[in-house]
């Protein structure tokens, strides 16, 4: 199929998703972005809005058919992966898998349940529809326990209890978030926390990106990520062979497959998994240390357009993609780059103005930062300062 004068939705517009907008346009799509959201940073960079929100699967088809689009991409939004999933099945558009794959892979129970059925390596879990059922049940588990919204991202909803005369106020607290109004327990795993991002082709991973998770107020919500990963060439085969495995079972289309994981006791134990391209400018980050337009892929896939060409690729060196927070409430008066850090500046992109509000330390970003450092040591102990480096001045 030629692109050229085709209409692509782009289920989406945040500043995260600019790198898969300007893709699409460049293979020639008309392209479109949603959300209820119309001051989002990404809808400056399409060529048409529709407002709408993303997560109403058949808002979303509804509008797909009155504006006729030919090909669908999801954003950096769990909402917006199941949304294109479903309007993809339902037109008959390539480049997703279907819908009923798509909850397994993205609602935190269904996968657990999956995950537990085939052997695949992942946190003892429980998911419950009311709490009644949870609470007579999850004592079975091992303390401590780790309680979320199975539909939520970011630390949203999430509580550790210790024992169970927490349980019950952590139950009610997920179960408030998730708009399922579902949840899963699981047993709380401690370790080292990496991502690795892979794109699947008929079936089988051909290029593969690990990382190293850093955080900062938020222990829930990652604030950095650097690469390579200080974990071995042995963990990154068996992720391999472990995703393979799911694409299998699961038939799951040509696209991007990123697996959130912690490495305990020298072995990956899989948190999560998504078929969408992660937030926070992750896909520039693949870009910047490895040379693969990673974001040409994942909108190629999208489409259903041919995926043949891409190859492994390990990273150029060391890198890292560093989110902008405040360690305080108050107004932004400066965000002050320690003389230390502005040699391994490669790129940024900042939306932050003089007086913005700050009123949530926990979640709040206001730029993303792109570094490069000449160790893997030099990589790792800048990074994990980063967020005194590169400083938020509020008054």
């Amino acid at each position: 199929m030629n692109p050229k004068h085709k209409k692509m939705l782009i289920v989406g517009g945040g500043y995260a998703d600019i790198p898969l907008i300007l893709s699409a346009k460049k293979l020639g799509y008309h392209v479109i972005t949603t959300g209820n959201r119309p001051n989002e940073l990404g809808h400056l960079y399409s060529d048409e809005y529709h407002q709408a929100d993303f997560s109403e699967i058949k808002a979303m088809l509804t509008l797909s058919e009155q504006l006729k689009i030919s090909a669908i991409c999801a954003c950096c939004n769990d909402f917006s992966a199941l949304s294109s999933a479903y309007v993809a099945e339902k037109l008959g558009l390539p480049g997703h898998d279907s819908y009923e794959i798509a909850k397994i892979i993205h609602h935190k129970d269904l996968y657990r349940q999956f995950a537990l059925e085939n052997a695949i390596s992942s946190p003892i879990a429980m998911g419950f529809a009311n709490i009644k059922e949870a609470l007579n049940r999850i004592e079975s588990l091992s303390f401590p326990l780790i309680i979320k919204p199975v539909d939520l991202t970011g630390g949203k909803g999430i509580s550790i209890i210790n024992y169970i005369a927490q349980a019950k106020p952590a139950l009610e607290k997920a179960f408030s978030a998730s708009p399922a109004k579902r949840i899963v327990v699981e047993e709380f795993i401690s370790g080292s926390r990496h991502g690795f991002s892979a794109f699947l082709h008929n079936g089988h991973i051909i290029f593969f990106f690990s990382d190293n998770e850093h955080y900062f107020k938020n222990p829930y919500l990652v604030s950095a990520a650097s690469t390579p990963s200080i974990v071995s060439s042995t963990i990154e085969k068996k992720l391999c062979l472990e995703s393979d495995k799911i694409a299998s079972l699961l038939s799951l289309k040509t696209g991007i497959f990123h697996v959130q994981y912690i490495l305990r006791k020298g072995k990956p134990v899989i948190i999560e998994i998504c078929r969408r391209a992660p937030g926070d400018l992750y896909i520039k980050l693949v870009e910047h240390a490895t040379g693969v337009l990673y974001p040409d892929w994942i909108v190629k896939a999208s489409a259903g357009l041919d995926c043949n060409g891409l190859s492994h690729v390990e990273p150029k060196g060391f890198f890292t993609r560093h989110c902008v927070m405040s360690a305080k409430h108050g107004r932004i008066k400066n965000i002050i780059y320690d003389s230390f850090i502005k040699k391994n500046i490669i790129d940024q992109f900042m939306w932050w103005k003089k007086g913005d509000y700050v009123s949530d330390v926990m979640t709040s970003k206001f730029g993303i930062v792109f570094l490069q450092f000449d160790s893997m040591e030099e990589m790792l102990t800048k990074t994990e300062r980063m967020q005194e480096l590169i400083y938020v001045e509020v008054e």
